[in-house]
Order: C-alpha cells, then structure tokens, then sequence
C-alpha cells in the first residue's frame, strides 16, 4: 500500500505542472494588461515601461513560467501586482472560510443524498420513488448561482432571516452551504438508488433474507457497505466541484474566502493571485482523490487483495527470471 501511495504522489507532480502551464498560457493570452491598469491609461509611456519591468511582464512567457515554478520550489507562490502582499499568506487568511463551505456543503449532501438514495430504491416503482427522482432532477437541472439568488431573496430580503452576506456568524454559512449541497445531494441521491437497486438483487442478499434476517439488517448491514462504493468517489470528485462552487457562493453572499479572492485576481488581471490560486486548489483537489482512493482499499478488501495478488505475481515473475 505505501508503494501505491507513493506512485499516486508522483503522479500528481506532472498533473500539477501541466495545470500550472495551462494557466500560464491562458494568463499570458488573456486580453487586458495590468501594467496599464496600475500606471492608468494617462501615464508617460517610460512609466508604463518602468512597471511592466518591475512586473516581469517584460520577460517571454516561458522565462515567467520558469520564475514561478522555480518560486513554488521554495515555497513561495509570489506577490500580488496590486496590493503587494504574499499570495501564500493571503491564501492561508481566505482558505477557512472556502474549505469550511465545502466541507459542510459536501456533509450536507451525503446526509441528504444517501438516505433518499436508499428511501427510493426500497420503494421501487412507488410514488415515492417517483417523487424523489423527479426532486433530483429539479434540483440537478437548477443552476447553483440561479437558485443562490432565490434563497438570497425569499430568506434574506423577504423574510429576513438570514444576513444577505458577510459571514458575521454561523448563520452566514447557511445560505451558501444550502445553494452548494442541493445540486450535489441529487447526484449521490441518483447514485444511491442507481447502486442500491443493484446491489439488492445480488444472491448474497437474496440468501441473507432467506435466512430470515430483518429488512433493516439485510440492507444497511450486508447491501449498504457495498452500495456505497462507487458513491465513495462521487463524494470525493464532488468535494472537487465544491472548491469551484465556492468561487460562485462566495461572490454572490460577499465572503471573504478563496473563490472572492480569486475571482477578484481575474478581474484586475492579477497573474500571481490566479496562478497562485489555481495551483492551491489543485492541489487540494488531487490529495482528496488520493485520500478517496485510499479509502477505497478499507471499504472494499478486493481492491486490497488485488493489489496484493499484483505484487505477489510480480515476484514469482521474478523468481522465474532469476531460476
């Protein structure tokens, strides 16, 4: 298991830096220029000239990738063109509020999510199973910043229950956590069902009812475990798309996370903030999938046993070789 995780870390190095050049190409391709946006469109020409000097933005686009891989290597991820502060330090001030929304948001999804997945596969063929399909793909097909602006104006501007943004208090993480999970729980509700449906046809539940076990025990003892399988990677490509809602959540509610900070490196054409940012969350998002991957080797010990049967027969290769 150690060489496996160890395999998995080195494959994210190239995944890391093709991401990074990515972003990179897309910075240097992108109109607009801040040098100009600093100086103001009424500068001399020599003060222009003076900041983009001072910027890098002078220097080929590969040289300005070299600097930054080569700044990421010693732990530092730059400065911001406009308000001049450590990009790291700023990241590490935001990113609280953005992994507290997408932990809860996810949380809230898996509680939502995998008790209706299993309340309408038990109940096939049902109004009940209709209904809770139907929800999800209500809820699937609704756009997150759309049904954002709804709660924003029933619960804050109408009933005036929660604040409109800011994050004052526990409160100010509930509308932005509900706009997130909602899309998310119909996901792992559709997945539940689909992974229930199938799961309880197999003989070994077929045997475990047979035996006189109770409904109950048959499907969260025996059927659950292996249901939830597939839904363990859902989860975790989910927490991924989570870090992304948070760019949409935290613009609309006003919170002072990772995605506000983002966003506002975009619009000012902030190089080191959008690289910096961009690498940070990409790197949160590939150790998730390693840890669900992980995860994946304790829940099913087939996967364990496969990767044992691998290195078991790639020693007896081996050994053939050697005799």
């Amino acid at each position: 298991m150690g060489k496996y995780v160890l395999k998995r870390i080195l494959i994210m190095i190239p995944i890391l830096i093709g991401i990074s050049f990515l972003v990179q190409v897309l910075v240097s391709i992108a109109p607009g220029d801040p040098a100009r946006s600093i100086v103001g469109a009424d500068a001399e020409e020599w003060e222009y000239e003076k900041v983009r000097t001072e910027l890098g933005l002078d220097k080929p686009m590969l040289v300005r990738y070299w600097d930054f891989i080569r700044n990421v290597l010693q732990g530092n991820l730059g400065v911001s063109f406009f308000s001049k502060r450590p990009i790291w330090n700023e990241i590490m001030t935001r990113f609280p509020y953005t992994i507290m929304i997408a932990l809860m948001s996810v949380a809230l999804a898996v509680l939502v999510g995998i008790p209706l997945g299993i309340f309408a596969a038990t109940n096939q063929f049902t109004w009940k199973d209709s209904f809770a399909v139907l929800l999800s793909l209500i809820t699937v097909s609704m756009p997150s910043f759309w049904f954002a602006l709804l709660l924003v104006q029933f619960f804050s501007v109408k009933l005036r229950w929660l604040p409109v943004s800011g994050i004052a208090s526990w409160q100010g993480y509930i509308l932005p956590v509900v706009s997130i999970a909602l899309g998310y729980a119909a996901s792992i509700m559709r997945q539940m069902r689909s992974n229930m449906l199938e799961v309880i046809r197999q003989d070994y539940i077929v045997t475990a009812r047979a035996k006189g076990l109770s409904e109950r025990k048959v499907l969260y003892k025996h059927a659950l475990k292996n249901a939830l399988i597939p839904v363990v990677m859902t989860i975790g490509v989910l927490f991924g798309m989570s870090l992304g809602g948070a760019l949409i959540a935290e613009t609309i509610y006003s919170l002072p996370g990772l995605g506000q900070f983002t966003i506002a490196g975009l619009q000012n054409r902030d190089y080191p903030v959008i690289q910096g940012s961009v690498l940070f969350m990409s790197c949160i998002s590939i150790t998730m999938m390693l840890l669900i991957d992980i995860a994946f080797s304790f829940i099913d010990p087939r996967i364990r046993s496969q990767y044992t049967r691998k290195r078991r027969g790639a020693k007896e290769d081996l050994g053939r070789g050697a005799a």
